[in-house]
């Protein structure tokens, strides 16, 4: 084979097999790795989670930029650290109920959001265009949350094992100054 390319048709068959052989060993690795992350967050795994919360981390960007706009997939969870007393913005699923919201725990309740939260008891949610005081935070099973997502987030959540949430209540002015 030549610099120029196959010159001829057996030349090109053996590229042609190179190339497909390079296609299916990088088609099975990315088989591989989406496997693993399913079972991995199916199965709680802390190695997995961790890897996937530290992408999340690094690739928030564009997340951000949408998150809480009307049509935006995501909501954002504004909260206070419970250490530093500053101020963070972390992009979340949340679903509105009749009270306040219910916001999908993908990582589980250890996450340094929600326990700012919790340790709180207050947040800001904004969804939609709206900016919500929150407060009264707790950790609720699918039974109590999932209803209130839609159906094709239902799927992706049951697929994914995710059988935690946050669920917080609409804030009372008289609450948040007293």
């Amino acid at each position: 084979m030549s610099i120029e390319g196959p010159n001829t048709v057996g030349e090109a068959r053996e590229m042609w097999k190179i190339i497909m052989k390079g296609f299916a060993f990088w088609a099975i690795a990315v088989g591989a790795v989406g496997v693993a992350f399913v079972v991995g967050m199916r199965a709680k795994s802390t190695v997995v989670r961790n890897a996937v919360r530290k992408l999340s981390r690094a690739t928030r960007g564009p997340a951000m930029k949408s998150a809480g706009t009307p049509g935006a997939y995501a909501s954002i969870v504004e909260h206070v650290g419970r250490a530093s007393g500053r101020a963070y913005r972390t992009p979340v699923r949340a679903a509105a109920t009749d009270d306040g919201f219910v916001i999908t725990l993908p990582y589980g309740p250890d996450t340094d959001w929600v326990k700012n939260v919790l340790a709180r008891g207050t947040a800001t949610i904004v969804n939609e265009g709206r900016v919500t005081d929150v407060m009264t935070p707790e950790i609720v099973d699918g039974s109590t949350a999932r209803r209130f997502f839609l159906a094709k987030d239902q799927r992706t959540q049951r697929l994914f094992g995710v059988d935690e949430y946050l669920r917080v209540r609409r804030a009372e002015p008289a609450a948040l100054t007293g």
